[in-house]
């Protein structure tokens, strides 16, 4: 009923996972991730825990064959489940039920694993495979082009709704996701994930240098966009350019000043406490 790619940056070390189907909500119970560990796509008649679960066992030191094994042991409905280990090596295990609605296989390779059910061809985790093997972009957008030409090879015959995407680091804390967007009804999940993620990268740019491009700008509504210019003025110490950004914020909106001040306390951005003078 979905079709999902798990996928490793070999530079960076991050892992992630990007799914769409024509099932309501997918990107709530389909990917899990966790940084330095692994990444995990559950699917086919869901059973969540394979989630959670997979990556405690990967976390334990079981290599994604002896997990996976170990879940689908205990698993009285494996027949129906379709799920994807990839461990923080790049290394995959992939179980598909002798019982998953076909079109239902996959395509693993290095650092990555495709997998559909439901769908329209075999061709659909194929085009997945090749898309993501022959991307040099960020391996977010990796994904979602991999998830592009699945749609494009015919996707979940009963169409599209939902969608989601998870990307964690090569190390952190458990609950920390560089990415974790989700679509759970839109008659195009694909371009609307395109859009959060978009805008996802805006909103870093605008905490972190360089500072946002002209098209992370684009990307932005009207008051971040403004936000951001205020940001990089008072940030750069053009501090007279910044007052004349923020004055008619602050006409219109006075609590804008307990707002710069919270800034300022927290050291969040530089030169903040002489952004309110003159």
């Amino acid at each position: 009923m979905t079709y999902s790619i798990v996928g490793r940056d070999a530079e960076t070390g991050e892992l992630g996972v990007a799914v769409q189907s024509r099932a309501f909500n997918t990107g709530a119970v389909v990917p899990w991730a966790a940084p330095g560990v692994g990444a995990v796509a559950t699917q086919s008649y869901t059973e969540t825990s394979y989630g959670p679960l997979g990556l405690d066992l990967l976390r334990a030191g079981r290599s994604p064959d002896e997990a996976l094994a170990e879940l689908v042991a205990a698993d009285d409905d494996s027949a129906y489940r379709q799920v994807a280990l990839l461990d923080a090596q790049g290394r995959v295990a992939v179980h598909v039920g002798e019982a998953c609605i076909p079109a239902a296989g996959f395509a693993a390779g290095d650092g990555f694993s495709a997998q559909a059910n439901m769908v329209d061809s075999e061709r659909v985790w194929e085009a997945m495979a090749e898309a993501f093997e022959r991307s040099d972009e960020p391996l977010a957008e990796r994904l979602l082009s991999a998830l592009d030409a699945a749609e494009a090879a015919g996707g979940d015959w009963r169409g599209r709704q939902a969608g989601g995407i998870v990307v964690v680091g090569s190390d952190g804390r458990p609950w920390e996701r560089e990415v974790d967007l989700r679509v759970d009804d839109h008659p195009d999940p694909l371009g609307e994930l395109r859009r959060l993620l978009r805008l996802r990268r805006a909103y870093q740019a605008m905490r972190d240098p360089p500072g946002p491009t002209a098209d992370h700008l684009e990307a932005l509504p009207e008051l971040d966009r403004r936000w951001a210019a205020i940001y990089g003025a008072t940030a750069s110490g053009r501090l007279e350019e910044a007052r004349e950004l923020f004055r008619p914020l602050l006409a219109e909106e006075p609590r804008w000043g307990d707002f710069v001040r919270t800034l300022a306390d927290r050291g969040l951005l530089p030169n903040a406490a002489e952004l309110l003078d003159g």
